[in-house]
């Protein structure tokens, strides 16, 4: 729990530093993750292991990255392709480390991060379309599950400000199940099993307000499993 607590702190730090440096007169968004830094890295760890097929994969952000799927599946086989920090168009970058394993699933979850460096919702909408089809084209046999982006706690301590855009959440949210309609991805809505009764993320379920903790992530799973998923 320490662990995950230090996790936390050093990611709020390191997007609010980050958020900051990224101001431009350019362009309204830009296509870089918040830790580039730690992009390559995960990357190169990623490139490092044994191409194996026909597993299960978990493909998005630092929420992904953080869970233990593993053991919370119970499944040692199981693959985590998180990258703290990371955006839909960096997904879109990596989904031929994806494609190459032939998955026999992928669970997606991305899009908080892209909501945060102020995307365009439907930007955010249409590259996770975009994901799912690139997936299916490159890996017929593959089963895709687009799971909502989750909800959000700004009330709670170290709860990083420029996230706190939850209408944006939201609008995504309900953008999914059409742009999923031509693809044969199964659009997941986890969003209410972790709300309270403000209809926030449940401050037992979080450190930051952003992230789920431990029992978000048990409650996360035993409903991919109650609903046959997995």
């Amino acid at each position: 729990m320490k662990k995950l607590l230090l996790f936390f702190i050093i990611f709020t730090a390191i997007i609010a530093s980050s958020t900051r440096a990224q101001v431009t007169n350019q362009r309204l968004y830009d296509t870089v993750g918040f830790i580039p830094e730690h992009y390559a890295p995960r990357i190169a760890k990623f490139q490092s292991e044994p191409i194996v097929t026909g597993r299960i994969i978990f493909l998005g952000n630092s929420i992904t990255e953080i869970g233990r799927w593993d053991v919370l599946t119970g499944d040692t086989t199981v693959i985590n392709r998180g990258i703290g920090g990371d955006i839909t168009f960096g997904v879109l970058k990596r989904l031929d480390d994806i494609i190459v394993r032939q998955p026999s699933k992928v669970f997606l979850l991305i899009g908080i991060n892209d909501i945060g460096k102020d995307i365009p919702d439907t930007v955010i909408a249409d590259n996770i379309s975009k994901i799912v089809t690139r997936i299916e084209e490159g890996s017929p046999s593959t089963k895709v599950y687009v799971q909502s982006i989750l909800p959000l706690n700004p009330d709670v301590k170290n709860f990083p400000q420029h996230y706190d855009k939850e209408a944006h959440v939201l609008r995504v949210n309900a953008m999914l199940p059409n742009i999923l309609a031509t693809t044969h991805a199964t659009f997941v809505n986890i969003f209410p099993l972790f709300l309270d009764a403000k209809q926030r993320l449940d401050f037992s379920l979080t450190l930051d307000g952003l992230h789920v903790n431990q029992k978000g992530y048990v409650i996360w799973v035993a409903y991919l499993k109650k609903m046959g998923y997995l």
